[in-house]
Protein backbone atom coordinates (compact mmCIF):
# COMPACT_ATOMS: atom_id res chain seq x y z
CA UNK A 1 0.00 0.00 0.00
CA UNK A 2 1.09 3.48 -1.10
CA UNK A 3 2.34 5.43 1.63
CA UNK A 4 -0.38 8.57 2.67
CA UNK A 5 1.49 11.67 1.82
CA UNK A 6 -1.53 13.98 1.13
CA UNK A 7 -4.64 15.36 3.62
CA UNK A 8 -8.01 13.42 3.81
CA UNK A 9 -10.44 14.66 1.10
CA UNK A 10 -12.02 17.55 2.55
CA UNK A 11 -15.33 15.89 2.16
CA UNK A 12 -14.59 12.72 3.96
CA UNK A 13 -13.71 14.57 6.54
CA UNK A 14 -16.26 16.70 7.15
CA UNK A 15 -18.43 13.58 7.05
CA UNK A 16 -16.24 12.08 9.53
CA UNK A 17 -16.99 14.29 11.90
CA UNK A 18 -20.17 14.74 11.50
CA UNK A 19 -20.55 11.12 12.19
CA UNK A 20 -18.38 11.50 15.49
CA UNK A 21 -21.15 14.38 16.34
CA UNK A 22 -24.22 12.41 15.57
CA UNK A 23 -23.45 9.53 17.73
CA UNK A 24 -21.11 11.48 20.26
CA UNK A 25 -18.12 9.42 19.61
CA UNK A 26 -15.69 10.27 22.08
CA UNK A 27 -12.46 7.82 20.97
CA UNK A 28 -9.43 9.50 22.41
CA UNK A 29 -7.45 9.55 18.88
CA UNK A 30 -10.19 10.93 16.94
CA UNK A 31 -8.36 14.51 16.50
CA UNK A 32 -6.54 16.03 13.97
CA UNK A 33 -6.78 15.01 10.14
CA UNK A 34 -8.61 11.67 9.65
CA UNK A 35 -6.16 9.84 8.20
CA UNK A 36 -2.77 11.60 8.16
CA UNK A 37 -0.09 10.84 9.11
CA UNK A 38 -0.73 7.13 9.15
CA UNK A 39 0.57 6.42 12.38
CA UNK A 40 -2.00 8.86 14.12
CA UNK A 41 -4.82 8.19 11.91
CA UNK A 42 -8.21 7.66 13.87
CA UNK A 43 -8.98 4.13 15.49
CA UNK A 44 -11.39 2.35 13.26
CA UNK A 45 -10.54 4.17 9.86
CA UNK A 46 -8.73 2.60 6.78
CA UNK A 47 -7.20 5.06 4.36
CA UNK A 48 -5.80 4.93 0.78
CA UNK A 49 -4.38 7.57 -1.74
CA UNK A 50 -6.97 8.71 -4.45
CA UNK A 51 -6.41 7.80 -7.77
CA UNK A 52 -8.29 10.65 -8.84
CA UNK A 53 -7.10 13.58 -7.05
CA UNK A 54 -4.02 14.28 -4.29
CA UNK A 55 -6.20 14.07 -1.14
CA UNK A 56 -6.73 10.85 0.76
CA UNK A 57 -10.24 9.11 1.23
CA UNK A 58 -11.59 7.08 4.31
CA UNK A 59 -12.13 3.26 2.29
CA UNK A 60 -13.29 1.72 5.63
CA UNK A 61 -15.12 2.06 8.68
CA UNK A 62 -14.69 -0.26 11.74
CA UNK A 63 -17.76 1.38 14.50
CA UNK A 64 -18.12 -1.94 15.54
CA UNK A 65 -19.52 -2.13 19.45
CA UNK A 66 -18.60 1.70 19.87
CA UNK A 67 -22.24 2.34 21.34
CA UNK A 68 -23.97 3.81 18.44
CA UNK A 69 -27.69 4.35 18.75
CA UNK A 70 -30.50 5.69 16.57
CA UNK A 71 -30.57 5.14 13.07
CA UNK A 72 -28.22 5.13 10.24
CA UNK A 73 -27.07 8.28 9.68
CA UNK A 74 -27.02 9.46 5.67
CA UNK A 75 -23.83 11.04 6.58
CA UNK A 76 -22.38 7.18 5.51
CA UNK A 77 -23.52 7.65 1.83
CA UNK A 78 -21.03 10.66 1.59
CA UNK A 79 -18.07 8.18 1.84
CA UNK A 80 -18.20 7.18 -1.86
CA UNK A 81 -14.65 5.26 -1.95
CA UNK A 82 -15.93 3.23 1.24
CA UNK A 83 -15.38 -0.49 0.61
CA UNK A 84 -16.33 -1.53 3.88
CA UNK A 85 -18.41 -0.64 6.91
CA UNK A 86 -18.89 -2.23 10.14
CA UNK A 87 -21.66 -1.13 12.30
CA UNK A 88 -22.08 -4.43 14.30
CA UNK A 89 -22.37 -4.70 18.16
CA UNK A 90 -24.44 -1.61 18.88
CA UNK A 91 -27.81 -0.61 19.50
CA UNK A 92 -28.82 1.10 15.68
CA UNK A 93 -32.47 1.02 15.30
CA UNK A 94 -35.07 1.60 12.24
CA UNK A 95 -34.77 -0.14 8.66
CA UNK A 96 -31.60 -0.77 6.54
CA UNK A 97 -31.31 2.82 4.73
CA UNK A 98 -31.74 2.47 1.01
CA UNK A 99 -28.91 5.17 0.58
CA UNK A 100 -26.58 2.52 1.27
CA UNK A 101 -26.90 0.67 -2.14
CA UNK A 102 -25.98 3.83 -3.80
CA UNK A 103 -22.26 3.06 -2.14
CA UNK A 104 -20.12 2.39 -5.28
CA UNK A 105 -17.26 0.34 -4.20
CA UNK A 106 -19.28 -1.13 -0.78
CA UNK A 107 -18.02 -5.16 -0.51
CA UNK A 108 -17.99 -5.51 3.13
CA UNK A 109 -21.40 -4.72 4.97
CA UNK A 110 -21.50 -5.61 9.07
CA UNK A 111 -24.69 -4.58 10.59
CA UNK A 112 -25.19 -7.80 12.57
CA UNK A 113 -25.92 -7.30 16.92
CA UNK A 114 -27.76 -4.32 16.76
CA UNK A 115 -32.28 -3.78 16.74
CA UNK A 116 -32.67 -2.52 12.99
CA UNK A 117 -36.06 -3.81 11.78
CA UNK A 118 -38.13 -4.01 8.66
CA UNK A 119 -37.24 -5.84 5.47
CA UNK A 120 -33.49 -5.70 3.47
CA UNK A 121 -33.50 -3.34 0.56
CA UNK A 122 -33.54 -5.18 -2.75
CA UNK A 123 -30.71 -3.05 -4.09
CA UNK A 124 -28.14 -4.58 -0.92
CA UNK A 125 -30.02 -8.06 -1.97
CA UNK A 126 -29.08 -7.66 -5.86
CA UNK A 127 -25.57 -6.85 -5.28
CA UNK A 128 -23.21 -10.26 -5.56
CA UNK A 129 -20.34 -9.15 -4.83
CA UNK A 130 -21.42 -7.61 -1.52
CA UNK A 131 -20.32 -9.16 1.81
CA UNK A 132 -23.43 -8.57 3.92
CA UNK A 133 -23.93 -9.29 7.71
CA UNK A 134 -27.59 -8.85 9.14
CA UNK A 135 -27.71 -11.49 11.81
CA UNK A 136 -28.89 -11.20 15.21
CA UNK A 137 -31.07 -8.38 14.57
CA UNK A 138 -34.33 -10.23 15.91
CA UNK A 139 -37.06 -7.49 14.50
CA UNK A 140 -35.13 -7.44 10.93
CA UNK A 141 -37.01 -9.49 7.96
CA UNK A 142 -34.30 -11.49 5.90
CA UNK A 143 -36.59 -13.24 3.95
CA UNK A 144 -38.05 -12.15 0.61
CA UNK A 145 -41.03 -11.80 0.56
CA UNK A 146 -40.82 -11.45 4.55
CA UNK A 147 -42.40 -13.96 6.53
CA UNK A 148 -40.98 -14.49 9.75
CA UNK A 149 -41.26 -17.90 10.29
CA UNK A 150 -39.77 -19.37 7.20
CA UNK A 151 -36.23 -19.95 6.50
CA UNK A 152 -35.46 -17.61 8.89
CA UNK A 153 -33.31 -19.81 11.45
CA UNK A 154 -31.59 -21.46 8.61
CA UNK A 155 -30.67 -18.08 7.41
CA UNK A 156 -29.43 -16.67 10.33
CA UNK A 157 -27.45 -20.18 10.83
CA UNK A 158 -25.73 -19.98 7.62
CA UNK A 159 -25.38 -16.07 7.99
CA UNK A 160 -23.47 -17.26 11.32
CA UNK A 161 -21.64 -19.49 9.91
CA UNK A 162 -21.08 -17.56 7.22
CA UNK A 163 -19.77 -14.84 10.01
CA UNK A 164 -17.32 -17.33 11.77
CA UNK A 165 -15.51 -17.61 8.54
CA UNK A 166 -15.10 -13.69 8.03
CA UNK A 167 -13.58 -13.20 11.55
CA UNK A 168 -11.31 -15.85 11.31
CA UNK A 169 -9.82 -14.65 7.70
CA UNK A 170 -10.11 -11.11 9.21
CA UNK A 171 -8.49 -12.05 12.49
CA UNK A 172 -5.53 -13.71 10.34
CA UNK A 173 -5.31 -10.74 7.98
CA UNK A 174 -5.15 -8.15 10.67
CA UNK A 175 -2.54 -10.48 12.56
CA UNK A 176 -0.35 -10.26 9.10
CA UNK A 177 -0.96 -6.37 8.91
CA UNK A 178 -0.09 -5.95 12.48
CA UNK A 179 3.34 -7.52 11.92
CA UNK A 180 4.07 -5.58 8.97
CA UNK A 181 3.19 -2.93 10.50
CA UNK A 182 5.76 -3.65 13.63
CA UNK A 183 8.09 -4.09 10.99
CA UNK A 184 7.46 -0.89 8.94
CA UNK A 185 7.40 0.65 12.51
CA UNK A 186 10.89 0.15 13.85
CA UNK A 187 12.48 0.93 10.66
CA UNK A 188 10.51 4.50 10.22
CA UNK A 189 9.73 5.10 14.10
CA UNK A 190 12.41 8.15 13.99
CA UNK A 191 11.59 9.29 10.68
CA UNK A 192 7.31 10.04 10.25
CA UNK A 193 8.00 13.60 9.03
CA UNK A 194 9.47 12.02 5.97
CA UNK A 195 6.06 11.68 4.48
CA UNK A 196 5.33 15.01 3.41
CA UNK A 197 9.18 15.75 3.21
CA UNK A 198 10.46 18.19 0.17
CA UNK A 199 14.29 18.49 -1.16
CA UNK A 200 15.19 21.89 -1.59
CA UNK A 201 15.59 20.89 -5.18
CA UNK A 202 11.70 20.70 -5.34
CA UNK A 203 10.98 23.07 -3.82
CA UNK A 204 13.22 25.38 -6.43
CA UNK A 205 11.63 23.78 -9.31
CA UNK A 206 7.92 24.12 -7.97
CA UNK A 207 8.51 27.66 -7.28
CA UNK A 208 10.20 28.30 -10.43
CA UNK A 209 13.46 29.50 -8.35
CA UNK A 210 11.51 31.73 -6.38
CA UNK A 211 10.82 33.93 -8.75
CA UNK A 212 6.51 34.85 -7.89
CA UNK A 213 7.17 36.78 -4.44
CA UNK A 214 4.10 37.36 -2.62
CA UNK A 215 4.78 37.60 0.22
CA UNK A 216 7.08 38.86 3.19
CA UNK A 217 7.41 39.20 7.09
CA UNK A 218 9.31 38.70 9.89
CA UNK A 219 9.72 35.02 9.53
CA UNK A 220 11.30 35.43 5.95
CA UNK A 221 9.45 34.90 2.37
CA UNK A 222 6.37 33.49 0.74
CA UNK A 223 6.49 32.18 -3.31
CA UNK A 224 3.96 31.11 -5.14
CA UNK A 225 4.58 27.70 -6.63
CA UNK A 226 2.86 24.67 -8.69
CA UNK A 227 3.27 21.18 -7.86
CA UNK A 228 4.15 19.36 -11.24
CA UNK A 229 2.18 16.06 -10.29
CA UNK A 230 -1.37 17.96 -10.73
CA UNK A 231 -0.80 21.60 -11.10
CA UNK A 232 -2.27 22.48 -7.69
CA UNK A 233 -0.91 26.10 -6.39
CA UNK A 234 1.14 26.41 -3.38
CA UNK A 235 2.40 28.64 -1.27
CA UNK A 236 6.01 28.27 -0.51
CA UNK A 237 7.13 29.59 2.79
CA UNK A 238 10.82 30.09 2.90
CA UNK A 239 12.04 30.95 6.44
CA UNK A 240 14.85 32.83 6.53
CA UNK A 241 17.97 32.23 8.49
CA UNK A 242 17.37 34.96 10.71
CA UNK A 243 13.71 33.79 11.89
CA UNK A 244 12.90 33.74 15.61
CA UNK A 245 12.08 29.47 15.05
CA UNK A 246 14.69 27.48 15.43
CA UNK A 247 14.68 23.51 14.30
CA UNK A 248 13.05 22.26 17.49
CA UNK A 249 10.31 25.27 17.04
CA UNK A 250 9.83 24.23 13.15
CA UNK A 251 9.66 20.53 13.58
CA UNK A 252 6.76 20.85 16.32
CA UNK A 253 4.91 23.53 14.41
CA UNK A 254 5.49 20.57 11.20
CA UNK A 255 3.86 18.17 13.76
CA UNK A 256 1.23 20.55 14.71
CA UNK A 257 0.68 21.10 11.61
CA UNK A 258 0.36 17.35 9.97
CA UNK A 259 -2.61 16.53 12.61
CA UNK A 260 -4.31 19.63 12.24
CA UNK A 261 -7.41 19.72 9.50
CA UNK A 262 -10.36 21.52 9.59
CA UNK A 263 -11.69 23.64 6.16
CA UNK A 264 -11.10 26.76 8.18
CA UNK A 265 -7.83 26.48 8.73
CA UNK A 266 -5.13 26.40 5.52
CA UNK A 267 -3.63 23.06 4.90
CA UNK A 268 -0.35 22.31 4.97
CA UNK A 269 0.98 20.17 2.03
CA UNK A 270 4.42 19.76 2.81
CA UNK A 271 7.51 21.02 4.25
CA UNK A 272 10.99 20.99 3.66
CA UNK A 273 13.72 21.03 6.40
CA UNK A 274 17.66 21.08 5.12
CA UNK A 275 20.76 22.54 6.02
CA UNK A 276 20.50 26.17 5.58
CA UNK A 277 16.39 25.87 3.98
CA UNK A 278 13.60 25.26 6.23
CA UNK A 279 10.20 25.56 4.17
CA UNK A 280 6.60 25.31 4.94
CA UNK A 281 4.15 24.41 1.66
CA UNK A 282 0.81 25.27 1.78
CA UNK A 283 -2.81 25.64 0.24
CA UNK A 284 -2.59 28.57 -1.68
CA UNK A 285 -5.34 31.33 -1.04
CA UNK A 286 -6.58 33.02 -3.98
CA UNK A 287 -7.35 36.38 -2.76
CA UNK A 288 -5.10 36.91 0.03
CA UNK A 289 -5.53 38.62 3.38
CA UNK A 290 -8.82 39.84 5.12
CA UNK A 291 -6.64 43.19 5.65
CA UNK A 292 -5.96 44.04 2.09
CA UNK A 293 -9.75 43.80 1.57
CA UNK A 294 -10.39 45.91 4.54
CA UNK A 295 -7.66 48.34 3.71
CA UNK A 296 -8.77 51.67 1.73
CA UNK A 297 -5.98 50.57 -1.09
CA UNK A 298 -8.14 47.62 -1.97
CA UNK A 299 -10.32 48.72 -4.78
CA UNK A 300 -13.87 47.02 -3.92
CA UNK A 301 -14.53 46.86 -0.44
CA UNK A 302 -16.46 43.75 1.33
CA UNK A 303 -19.92 44.04 1.51
CA UNK A 304 -21.65 43.39 4.86
CA UNK A 305 -23.13 39.47 4.35
CA UNK A 306 -19.83 39.00 3.43
CA UNK A 307 -18.22 40.72 6.14
CA UNK A 308 -20.35 38.07 8.47
CA UNK A 309 -19.60 35.12 6.75
CA UNK A 310 -16.24 35.77 7.01
CA UNK A 311 -15.96 36.35 10.79
CA UNK A 312 -18.49 33.43 10.91
CA UNK A 313 -15.73 30.72 9.04
CA UNK A 314 -12.76 32.01 10.75
CA UNK A 315 -14.61 31.96 14.26
CA UNK A 316 -15.38 28.19 13.47
CA UNK A 317 -11.57 27.60 12.17
CA UNK A 318 -10.89 29.16 16.19
CA UNK A 319 -13.48 26.94 17.55
CA UNK A 320 -12.09 23.71 16.32
CA UNK A 321 -8.60 24.75 17.98
CA UNK A 322 -9.95 25.67 20.94
CA UNK A 323 -12.28 23.13 21.67
CA UNK A 324 -12.21 20.22 18.62
CA UNK A 325 -8.45 19.86 19.22
CA UNK A 326 -7.09 17.71 22.32
CA UNK A 327 -5.06 18.94 23.79
CA UNK A 328 -6.38 22.24 22.65
CA UNK A 329 -4.64 24.47 20.74
CA UNK A 330 -3.85 28.63 20.88
CA UNK A 331 -2.57 30.31 18.03
CA UNK A 332 -1.17 33.19 20.05
CA UNK A 333 -1.38 35.64 16.84
CA UNK A 334 -4.70 36.17 15.22
CA UNK A 335 -4.89 38.85 13.35
CA UNK A 336 -6.75 40.18 9.74
CA UNK A 337 -3.17 39.56 8.04
CA UNK A 338 -3.01 35.80 9.52
CA UNK A 339 -7.12 35.70 7.82
CA UNK A 340 -6.68 33.87 4.38
CA UNK A 341 -9.40 34.09 1.66
CA UNK A 342 -9.87 31.39 -0.95
CA UNK A 343 -11.16 31.34 -4.55
CA UNK A 344 -14.52 31.50 -3.06
CA UNK A 345 -14.04 33.70 -0.18
CA UNK A 346 -14.27 31.67 2.35
CA UNK A 347 -11.95 32.70 5.25
CA UNK A 348 -9.43 29.88 6.77
CA UNK A 349 -6.73 30.94 9.90
CA UNK A 350 -2.90 30.72 8.96
CA UNK A 351 -0.32 30.99 10.26
CA UNK A 352 0.70 28.69 13.39
CA UNK A 353 4.41 29.60 13.82
CA UNK A 354 3.80 30.84 17.19
CA UNK A 355 0.55 28.24 18.51
CA UNK A 356 1.10 25.91 21.51
CA UNK A 357 -0.76 23.17 22.66
CA UNK A 358 -2.09 22.70 26.12
CA UNK A 359 -2.29 19.61 28.15
CA UNK A 360 -5.65 20.26 29.43
CA UNK A 361 -7.51 23.28 30.45
CA UNK A 362 -5.78 24.00 33.71
CA UNK A 363 -2.29 24.25 32.13
CA UNK A 364 -3.64 26.07 28.94
CA UNK A 365 -1.45 29.15 29.02
CA UNK A 366 1.99 29.65 28.57
CA UNK A 367 4.76 32.34 29.65
CA UNK A 368 7.22 32.65 27.00
CA UNK A 369 8.50 35.34 24.69
CA UNK A 370 6.63 38.11 23.88
CA UNK A 371 4.26 36.81 21.34
CA UNK A 372 1.36 38.38 19.03
CA UNK A 373 0.79 41.80 17.21
CA UNK A 374 0.32 45.48 18.72
CA UNK A 375 -3.53 46.20 18.82
CA UNK A 376 -4.01 42.68 19.17
CA UNK A 377 -2.64 41.87 22.33
CA UNK A 378 -4.70 40.38 25.18
CA UNK A 379 -4.27 43.55 28.10
CA UNK A 380 -3.90 40.57 30.49
CA UNK A 381 -1.41 38.68 29.25
CA UNK A 382 1.07 42.33 29.27
CA UNK A 383 0.49 42.10 32.95
CA UNK A 384 0.61 38.60 34.01
CA UNK A 385 2.63 37.21 30.71
CA UNK A 386 0.18 34.55 30.12
CA UNK A 387 -1.46 33.70 26.95
CA UNK A 388 -5.19 31.54 27.06
CA UNK A 389 -7.52 30.82 24.99
CA UNK A 390 -9.16 33.73 26.53
CA UNK A 391 -5.98 35.77 24.99
CA UNK A 392 -7.30 34.67 20.95
CA UNK A 393 -10.69 35.54 22.03
CA UNK A 394 -9.92 39.25 22.56
CA UNK A 395 -7.55 39.10 18.83
CA UNK A 396 -10.76 37.60 17.61
CA UNK A 397 -12.61 40.56 19.15
CA UNK A 398 -10.47 43.15 17.58
CA UNK A 399 -10.77 41.50 14.10
CA UNK A 400 -14.66 41.70 14.48
CA UNK A 401 -14.06 45.77 15.26
CA UNK A 402 -11.62 45.45 11.97
CA UNK A 403 -14.01 43.93 9.89
CA UNK A 404 -17.21 46.51 11.72
CA UNK A 405 -15.33 49.80 10.75
CA UNK A 406 -13.06 48.94 7.88
CA UNK A 407 -9.81 50.32 10.34
CA UNK A 408 -6.69 48.82 11.29
CA UNK A 409 -6.19 47.42 14.76
CA UNK A 410 -3.54 50.14 15.43
CA UNK A 411 -2.47 52.85 13.44
CA UNK A 412 0.70 55.51 13.75
CA UNK A 413 0.15 59.23 13.35
CA UNK A 414 2.49 61.70 12.16
CA UNK A 415 3.95 62.40 15.78
CA UNK A 416 4.59 58.86 15.98
CA UNK A 417 2.12 58.39 18.55
CA UNK A 418 -0.01 55.03 18.06
CA UNK A 419 -4.17 54.33 18.43
CA UNK A 420 -5.40 51.71 18.90
CA UNK A 421 -8.85 51.09 17.30
CA UNK A 422 -10.49 49.50 20.61
CA UNK A 423 -9.51 53.10 22.30
CA UNK A 424 -11.32 54.76 19.38
CA UNK A 425 -14.63 52.36 19.18
CA UNK A 426 -14.98 52.53 22.44
CA UNK A 427 -16.31 56.54 23.51
CA UNK A 428 -18.61 55.75 20.18
CA UNK A 429 -20.38 52.92 21.05
CA UNK A 430 -21.14 54.31 24.89
CA UNK A 431 -22.66 57.40 22.95
CA UNK A 432 -24.87 54.75 20.49
CA UNK A 433 -23.37 56.33 17.15
CA UNK A 434 -23.44 53.22 14.96
CA UNK A 435 -23.17 54.75 11.50
CA UNK A 436 -20.13 56.55 12.91
CA UNK A 437 -18.60 52.90 13.28
CA UNK A 438 -19.41 51.04 10.17
CA UNK A 439 -17.30 50.99 7.43
CA UNK A 440 -18.53 54.24 5.46
CA UNK A 441 -17.64 52.61 2.20
CA UNK A 442 -20.77 50.25 2.76
CA UNK A 443 -23.19 53.27 2.12
CA UNK A 444 -25.11 52.47 4.08
CA UNK A 445 -25.98 49.01 2.74
CA UNK A 446 -26.10 46.62 6.10
CA UNK A 447 -28.78 46.43 8.33
CA UNK A 448 -28.60 48.23 11.55
CA UNK A 449 -30.29 45.35 14.03
CA UNK A 450 -27.66 42.81 12.65
CA UNK A 451 -25.07 45.72 13.01
CA UNK A 452 -25.64 46.24 16.24
CA UNK A 453 -25.40 42.29 17.47
CA UNK A 454 -22.57 42.05 15.34
CA UNK A 455 -20.81 44.84 17.59
CA UNK A 456 -21.82 43.57 21.15
CA UNK A 457 -20.60 40.05 20.13
CA UNK A 458 -17.08 41.94 19.58
CA UNK A 459 -17.69 44.01 22.51
CA UNK A 460 -18.37 40.90 24.58
CA UNK A 461 -15.09 39.72 24.19
CA UNK A 462 -13.53 42.99 25.62
CA UNK A 463 -13.71 42.12 29.49
CA UNK A 464 -10.57 42.91 31.59
CA UNK A 465 -10.47 39.12 32.81
CA UNK A 466 -9.83 36.49 30.12
CA UNK A 467 -12.28 34.11 32.20
CA UNK A 468 -14.83 36.84 31.80
CA UNK A 469 -14.83 36.43 27.83
CA UNK A 470 -17.00 34.21 26.05
CA UNK A 471 -15.88 30.90 24.93
CA UNK A 472 -15.49 30.53 21.06
CA UNK A 473 -18.15 28.26 20.68
CA UNK A 474 -20.58 30.47 22.33
CA UNK A 475 -19.10 33.43 19.76
CA UNK A 476 -19.84 31.05 16.75
CA UNK A 477 -23.35 30.95 17.58
CA UNK A 478 -24.09 34.06 17.99
CA UNK A 479 -22.54 35.02 14.91
CA UNK A 480 -24.72 32.44 13.09
CA UNK A 481 -27.89 34.08 14.53
CA UNK A 482 -26.32 37.69 13.48
CA UNK A 483 -26.03 36.47 9.80
CA UNK A 484 -29.15 34.47 10.04
CA UNK A 485 -31.11 38.16 11.36
CA UNK A 486 -29.55 39.87 7.93
CA UNK A 487 -30.52 37.20 5.61
CA UNK A 488 -33.79 36.94 7.51
CA UNK A 489 -34.93 40.23 6.84
CA UNK A 490 -34.03 40.23 3.38
CA UNK A 491 -31.16 42.70 3.32
CA UNK A 492 -28.63 42.30 0.80
CA UNK A 493 -26.05 44.41 -0.46
CA UNK A 494 -28.52 46.18 -2.47
CA UNK A 495 -31.14 47.13 0.02
CA UNK A 496 -30.99 50.52 1.43
CA UNK A 497 -31.03 51.09 5.26
CA UNK A 498 -34.08 51.99 7.28
CA UNK A 499 -34.50 54.25 9.85
CA UNK A 500 -37.07 52.85 11.72
CA UNK A 501 -34.50 49.51 11.91
CA UNK A 502 -32.16 52.26 13.30
CA UNK A 503 -34.62 53.55 15.98
CA UNK A 504 -35.78 50.13 17.17
CA UNK A 505 -32.19 48.94 17.25
CA UNK A 506 -30.70 51.89 19.29
CA UNK A 507 -33.71 51.18 21.63
CA UNK A 508 -32.82 47.92 22.31
CA UNK A 509 -28.95 48.12 22.58
CA UNK A 510 -29.28 50.31 25.64
CA UNK A 511 -30.18 47.34 27.73
CA UNK A 512 -27.22 45.67 26.10
CA UNK A 513 -24.79 48.41 26.63
CA UNK A 514 -25.84 48.17 30.36
CA UNK A 515 -25.17 44.65 31.11
CA UNK A 516 -21.35 44.99 29.36
CA UNK A 517 -21.01 48.17 31.78
CA UNK A 518 -21.87 46.17 34.53
CA UNK A 519 -19.40 43.14 33.70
Amino acid sequence: MSELTSPTDQRDADTIVDIKNTYKISKVDWQGDPCVPEEYAWGGLGCSPSINNSNTRVTSLNLSVSRLTGRIATSFSQLTELESLDLSGNDLTGEVPEFLVELPNLRILNLSGNKLTGSIPKGLKDKSDLDMRLDDNPGLCLTDPCKKHKFVIPLIASASALLAVVILVSLGMWVFKMKGLKVKFTKHESSKLRKRAFSYSIVLDITNNLQNLIGEGGFGKVYLGTLKNDNTQVAVKLLSPSSVQGDKEFRSEVELLMVVHHRHLVSLIGYCEKRGARALIYEYMANGDLRRHLSGNHGDSLKWNDRLQIALDAACGLDYLHNGCKPAIVHRDLKTTNILLDENMEAKIADFGLSRAFANDIDSHVSTRPAGTIGYLDPEFQNSGNLTKGSDIYSFEIILLELITGKPAAKRRADNTLTLLLHWVTPKVESKDIQSIVDPRLQGQYNVDSAWKFLDIAVSCTAPSAVQRPDITQVVVELRDCLGMEIRMGRTSDNPNSSSSMDMSTGQFDSQLSALSAR
